[in-house]
């Protein structure tokens, strides 16, 4: 079904004021932070801000809750993980405590209701010793689903959230992805520095003058040793960078939607790489199809109201994707929202209760 779409909406930049230093450095810290000893001084002389200018600010942002982390950011599937969205149906008046039975997953990362007879999508991911589908079978069970549908990545065009907190550009602005599935490395030995840098790393890392000081002292090296080590998971695929995070709705982003693209099979790769090269998609897939769902591309866009999410589908639409059949999902409701953190306990206890069986937690 194509959606239904809103008045044509200019994509022209909506403002021609020159950004702020401020919004300079909340645009730049999304992107990467280097990984030295003062960091926050690095990216301030870039905007033209001092060091405790940009913490101060960043300080402000994150007490606002505009702010949500920084950490690093892995590769699920270089991890060896094994994840994949997951879409179900529920009759209405039981959607919200099936919603509680999949938010007490601790593999599950992210939940929402949307517009669609699918109403129900969450994230999911594994370790890689355990069984993704015997996973996502016991939820549909336990949660009381009528249909679950697993909708795995097949191909990563694009993953990458930057919001533009300039207001400045245009909805069809281009920018090359930060990461996609040629830069993922599928049978990476995870060696055990490669384990305790990722559990140290995940966590949120203080907004001070030195940030990594207690990373290093944890895992026992220099500065200059992780950050070596930083280098050589990057290259592997298995950490795509450190950065911020923002609430989406703190931060103004109040609508997602999700764009779906019925697009035929002999035209996703080329079709899947100019959706990527939109600024504002912050993810870009190929999925599988079944027989109740025809689509094989999916889009996500953020806006500061449906208009503008809208408009960004509208964009793509015009530009890539004139006549093919397509529909847009918003979320409704968010159920769940956190960063999956690996090597959880947790988990393992999951498993062991609800399958009977538990990965070996190395």
């Amino acid at each position: 079904m194509t959606a239904p779409v809103q008045p044509t909406l200019s994509a022209a930049a909506p403002q021609e004021t020159l950004p702020t230093p401020r919004e300079l450095l909340l645009n730049r810290i999304q992107k990467d932070i280097p990984i030295v000893q003062r960091p926050y001084r690095v990216l301030a002389e870039e905007v033209g801000l001092s060091e405790a200018e940009a913490l101060a600010i960043l300080q402000d942002v994150k007490a606002q809750g505009v702010l949500r982390q920084v950490s690093a950011i892995f590769d699920t599937r270089t991890l060896g993980y094994q994840s994949s969205l997951v879409a179900a149906v529920y009759d209405e008046d039981q959607l919200d405590s099936g919603a509680e039975v999949i938010n007490g997953h601790p593999g599950v990362s992210h939940n929402y209701r949307r517009n669609h007879s699918f109403n129900l999508w969450y994230t999911i991911a594994v370790p890689p010793e355990s069984d993704l589908e015997a996973h996502v079978q016991r939820l549909h069970e336990l949660s009381g689903a009528k249909l679950t549908r697993l909708m795995p990545t097949l191909h990563l065009y694009k993953i990458g959230v930057e919001f533009d907190m300039t207001g400045t550009e245009a909805w069809n602005a281009k920018s090359a992805p930060q990461y996609t599935s040629e830069q993922r490395n599928i049978g990476y030995a995870v060696t055990d520095l490669d384990k305790r840098f990722v559990v140290e790393f995940q966590k949120d890392l203080p907004l001070t003058e030195e940030p990594y000081a207690q990373a290093c002292e944890a895992l026992g090296l220099s500065i200059d040793e992780v950050a070596a080590h930083a280098e050589k998971m990057k290259a592997a695929g298995a950490l795509r960078r450190v950065s911020a995070v923002f609430r989406h709705q703190s931060a103004g982003f109040r609508f997602n939607a999700m764009g779906v693209w019925a697009v035929p099979q002999a035209d996703v790769q080329e079709t899947g790489q100019q959706m990527a090269g939109f600024k504002a998609v912050s993810h870009c897939y190929l999925r599988p199809t079944y027989p109740e769902w025809p689509y094989t591309i999916f889009t996500m866009v953020h806006g500061r109201s449906k208009e503008e999410a809208f408009g960004k589908i509208q964009a793509i639409e015009q530009e890539v994707a004139p006549g093919i059949a397509h529909d847009i999902l918003y979320s409704t409701k968010e159920f769940k929202k956190i960063r999956l953190e690996f090597y959880r306990p947790e988990f393992y206890e999951w498993e062991q209760r609800e399958l009977g069986t538990a990965a070996a937690n190395a």
